[in-house]
């Protein structure tokens, strides 16, 4: 790849029903308009990966220079082999089936990939890790993000792009519990929870549980950008 192209990087989306905008009513894939511009603003080139069939998930992913899942619903226990507890929200089946998909085939193909909110634990639950259910104080009222420091754990790959402990844009009522197979944890909140999380070799796999997205600072997307530019 030129030094000067714009890596592919896919986002992966919502598929909501019962979708409102200028008198229509559809189903959408949506994204919020924050992970395509933090993308933009990071150098790279987005595009919009709404779920798919999970066959289609290696040719997809073979297409592209870098994958980003994306926050949105709880992942469905049944896919951590927990119950349901009454505080985690309804499935989002066909979404959870095709960024298990998407993520698998990145691993394989060892395509840099980065973990939102839910895909950082997505990215846990796909390893074989599970999730705490509900989380007190790491989410406001619904719609309004938080903020909070998270502290990197000296040595990761998210220390080396941001050394310092930072303020971050959150949102989660969820967080990682037991860790998937080969994820290290690289940054925690001050009250010992997870917050972000690694494989430590050369993959250029990370996932962060605050969303980047809604904030100021790009260097964890420049970071991924300017992976994709180094292979």
């Amino acid at each position: 790849m030129s030094t000067k192209a714009r890596p592919l990087i896919g986002v992966s989306t919502y598929l909501e029903a019962g979708t409102r905008w200028r008198g229509w009513e559809l189903e959408a894939a949506l994204l919020p308009s924050g992970y395509p511009r933090l993308v933009q603003r990071a150098g790279g080139l987005a595009a919009m990966l709404p779920p798919d069939a999970p066959e289609h998930a290696a040719a997809t992913v073979a297409r592209l220079d870098a994958l980003v899942v994306a926050g949105g619903p709880d992942v469905e226990p049944v896919r951590y082999g927990a119950e349901r507890d009454p505080r985690t929200g309804p499935p989002a089946r066909e979404r959870d089936a095709w960024e298990l998909a998407l993520i698998e085939a990145a691993l394989a193909a060892r395509k840099p990939l980065l973990g939102i909110c839910r895909g950082m634990q997505l990215l846990n639950v796909a390893l074989g890790g599970t999730l705490v259910q509900h989380l007190e104080g790491h989410a406001e009222v619904v719609g309004v993000f938080g903020r909070h420091p998270v502290k990197p754990v000296p040595g990761t790959r998210y220390a080396a792009i941001v050394p310092e402990e930072a303020s971050v844009p959150t949102f989660h009522h969820q967080c990682v519990d037991r860790l998937g197979a080969g994820l290290v944890p690289s940054a925690h909140a001050e009250d010992g929870t997870v917050e972000a999380v690694e494989l430590p070799d050369d993959a250029w796999v990370l996932g962060v549980q605050w969303h980047p997205e809604m904030g100021e600072d790009v260097r964890v997307m420049r970071a991924l950008v300017e992976e994709c530019r180094r292979r």
